[in-house]
């Protein structure tokens, strides 16, 4: 029987309850456990698949296809947890499922109601996920904050869990926020009333995650201890870090967290092996060079809408022992300037990342023209190659306008453009290219040489296509389609030929990347954005 692990959050959002809840599975798993993690998003969106990136960031896609929160890109990058649709939920999907059985009469004509008739859908799907063979503890971290209405169905069905499985096997884990007011005091009543607030509907906190902006002393701690009836050593200080959110670990495991969560649990403690990590670490807080690469994006004012890529970005400069820096740049800005070539002027390589929509794209083909005809290194990811795609049929192939027809449906030459069985679909989500695809390299080209294999396995996102009607004039003219799908009907990847690096996919490379084992791409692009730093 698996044992239960719930995260919770209080205060305020944004806490990080992911990066603890991820954190803590990285330390089970340094003591040989194996664990699962599921993330519970209390929107009622189905999934986050039509949600704007500024209003929820990016959208992270697993092998199978589903469109989640991007905290299970933290539970990837920080575990080796296997991942799917499974291991998200939301409000969305569980009333669904819910009406759905009304509607077909499997609640034999009872009234159907949130308890026990929502609560027990959620526990059903944790279940799901924590009952499967071999599985030790299994992780759920609870979206939203303790006093939202929102969340309320989720905490008592995680309540309930205490009466299900036992007060030996359920542990909760509540991330609460210390605030900073003048001069620096640290203030300990807004963590009080959280765990009131928890205490209320029936959960009491096992372990308390403190976050402030510097380590709590242990007279705040132990007052901590005091008024919310957590033990002493179970309060643990959160503090902020100026390094990488992966010294994160290693921080709660000098404070004994995973210590404490075996103890209570009833397991056997074993040694961590934390060895690989701790490099990972050292190699990032100690890097002496430096890369800048510039970000050319629509969505670039909040961090969290492209953060697999600047995360995978990071992880390619940890391969190559060198820090980076995202120098972010609004691709509407570059459509109002007269030379672009001050924008690049301090960074080292170019990165387009993904999107959707037509605002920006008019920047995003004049950084990639930039790119092309200077010899910087470039990297298109899904709308980025479908850029370089466009630029190079504008400027070399000299179709004047060429577009795609998600931007200008009426263009005459649409080098991208939908997939037929795409055409006439109404309903938005999870109606794309989703999840794992298999992609076939050339041989001799850079993308091969960089993989090291004929054949290739990355997750789409994505649902217009580059034209193959103009295939034959790109490779003609020096646009090498380096990767296609398994039947030759698709286009998965392009290269500039004769460029020291220009290379754009269709699919995601930043959802494979980990920091103990940094994507090829990634590592490639710093490699390469290295050697220009060192010409310039």
């Amino acid at each position: 029987m698996s044992q239960y692990i719930f995260v919770t959050g209080g205060v305020c959002s944004s806490l990080g309850k992911g990066v603890a809840a991820a954190s803590l599975g990285n330390l089970l798993e340094s003591r040989g456990l194996s664990i699962r993690l599921i993330k519970i998003d209390p929107y009622i969106n189905v999934d986050a698949g039509t949600m704007n990136p500024y209003q929820h960031g990016e959208v992270y896609v697993t092998d199978d296809g589903a469109e989640t929160d991007l905290d299970l890109g933290n539970y990837e990058r920080f575990t080796s947890a296997p991942l799917s649709r499974e291991n998200s939920i939301t409000t969305g999907q569980i009333y669904q499922e819910v009406i759905k059985k009304e509607r077909e009469g499997r609640y034999l004509g009872r009234t159907v109601q949130v308890i026990p008739h929502i609560t027990d859908e959620i526990k059903k799907r944790i279940i799901n996920v924590g009952e499967r063979e071999g599985v030790d503890v299994t992780i759920v971290e609870i979206g939203g904050t303790v006093g939202d209405i929102e969340s309320i169905p989720f905490l008592e069905a995680a309540r309930q869990f205490i009466i299900d499985f036992g007060r030996e096997n359920v542990i909760f884990v509540h991330l609460t926020l210390v605030p900073t007011v003048s001069e620096g005091e640290l203030k300990t009543k807004p963590t009080q009333h959280s765990v009131k607030a928890l205490r209320e509907i029936g959960i009491q906190p096992d372990i308390l995650l403190c976050r402030a902006e510097k380590p709590l002393s242990e007279a705040l701690r132990r007052k901590i201890s005091l008024f919310t009836n957590v033990e002493f050593h179970a309060v643990i200080s959160a503090f902020d870090i100026k390094s990488t959110i992966y010294e994160i670990p290693l921080i709660y495991s000098k404070q004994g967290l995973d210590d404490i969560v075996v103890e209570k649990l009833g397991i056997e403690k074993t040694p961590r092996e934390q060895e690989k990590w701790k490099e990972v670490v050292d190699r990032y807080i100690n890097a002496r060079k430096l890369v800048r690469i510039g970000i050319v994006g629509k969505y670039t004012e909040l961090h969290d809408s492209y953060k697999s890529v600047y995360e995978a970005l990071y992880h390619g400069g940890i391969a190559n022992a060198s820090r980076v820096e995202l120098v972010k740049i609004d691709s509407e800005e570059l459509e109002r300037v007269e030379s672009v070539g001050n924008y690049f002027s301090e960074v080292d390589g170019i990165l387009v990342p993904g999107g959707f929509g037509q605002r920006g794209i008019e920047g995003m083909i004049i950084a990639a023209r930039f790119a092309r005809e200077k010899g910087f290194p470039f990297f298109g990811i899904c709308l980025g190659m479908q850029i370089m795609v466009i630029e190079f049929a504008r400027n070399v192939l000299k179709l004047k306008d060429a577009n795609s027809t998600e931007f200008d449906p009426k263009t005459d030459y649409p080098v991208i453009s939908l997939l037929e069985e795409q055409i006439d679909i109404k309903r938005m989500g999870g109606t794309m290219r989703l999840g794992r695809g298999e992609s076939r390299l050339l041989r001799g080209s850079l993308i091969h040489r960089i993989y090291g294999s004929d054949v290739i396995f990355e997750r789409h996102r994505h649902r217009y296509e580059v034209s193959n009607i103009y295939r034959d004039a790109f490779e003609e003219n020096g646009l090498v389609i380096s990767g296609v799908t398994e039947d030759n009907s698709l286009v998965e990847s392009v290269e500039w030929k004769g460029h020291p690096w220009g290379i754009g996919v269709q699919f995601h490379p930043e959802f494979n990347s980990k920091p103990v084992t940094p994507h090829p791409l990634f590592s490639s692009f710093i490699s390469a954005c290295m050697g220009k730093k060192q010409v310039k």
